[in-house]
């Protein structure tokens, strides 16, 4: 299907990278209608961690998810590890920006780790993550840090020119520079961001895990059709709620910890070859991951 909407960007990245935190703060800039949700996970296979759908997208649904004026970005970051994702944008907006946030890459795969096994989203899509070992041979958490080998499906499509690449290091020592370095990626003007207004709604200390009711209503919410559904969604977007981490539909997670030694003896000389292969292909130095 052709596309019926201008998308004009696209987040890309990995869970916990800092992609939640700079889509809110390109909601304050009046030259951007950020994809509300913020990952309508339409485009790409990857519908977030654990589920993959080879459906074909359905644009017309996807146009509901921009609402406003403005440049239109869409936030799913999951399509960075999605394999047929940039056919999928090259073939409807071939002059697509791109920003691709990256973190530290054993750091990283720890935090989405923890995040999954904590809300005990592997249990509930039927596998185990328990054992690190495991769950690292699983293309649904290693995928999403080998940046090099991700990128590398990129560059095939669209020209290095189109990417910015963002260390999330960088978002946290100095977010004014950064904001403007996305600016001028997208050719919108600057803008006087409020850092302090900036929530993270993506913070562990706020982790929950689903209750039995909780699985049932999501699962009964992914059945009703958008027209009534995504009224509702907006709404609560903006308010910053998450009726699934409500009391009834969710319960406190156990806080689950592994050492950063331990998950450097088993995946560091894999991650190694693949950092050297990312900062070749992206022209960027990353000397402390290493």
């Amino acid at each position: 299907m052709a596309a019926i909407i201008d998308v004009d960007a696209f987040i890309l990245g990995a869970p916990k990278c800092g992609t939640t935190w700079l889509s809110n703060a390109l909601e304050q800039h009046p030259g951007l209608c950020i994809s509300n949700p913020k990952e309508p996970n339409i485009i790409a296979t990857h519908k977030g961690t654990m589920l993959r759908d080879q459906v074909e997208p359905d644009l017309n649904k996807y146009a509901k998810y921009f609402k406003g004026p403005g440049k239109k970005i869409d936030c799913s970051v999951h399509a960075f590890a999605c394999p047929v994702a940039p056919s999928r944008i090259n073939k409807n907006w071939p002059n697509a920006k791109f920003i691709v946030c990256v973190r530290e890459p054993i750091s990283r795969t720890i935090s989405h780790w923890r995040m999954i096994r904590e809300t005990e989203k592997d249990i509930n899509s039927g596998c185990d993550w328990s054992d690190f070992e495991k769950a690292w041979k699983d293309p649904r958490l290693n995928l999403d840090t080998l940046y090099g080998l991700a990128f590398s499906n990129w560059l095939e499509i669209f020209d290095r020119g189109s990417f910015l690449v963002i260390d999330a290091k960088e978002m946290r020592e100095n977010p004014t520079a950064v904001l403007e370095n996305v600016c001028d990626h997208l050719n919108i003007g600057q803008h006087a961001f409020d850092l302090e207004q900036i929530s993270n709604s993506n913070k562990s200390e706020d982790r929950r895990k689903p209750t039995k009711l909780g699985r049932i209503i999501m699962k009964l919410s992914s059945s009703i059709p958008s027209l009534f559904k995504l009224p509702v969604v907006y709404t609560l977007e903006k308010l910053r709620i998450n009726i699934y981490n409500s009391k009834g539909l969710s319960s406190n997670s156990k806080a689950i910890f592994l050492s950063e030694e331990k998950v450097s003896k088993l995946i560091a000389s894999e991650l190694i070859r693949d950092i050297k292969h990312f900062e070749e292909i992206s022209g960027i130095d990353f000397p402390h991951w290493k």
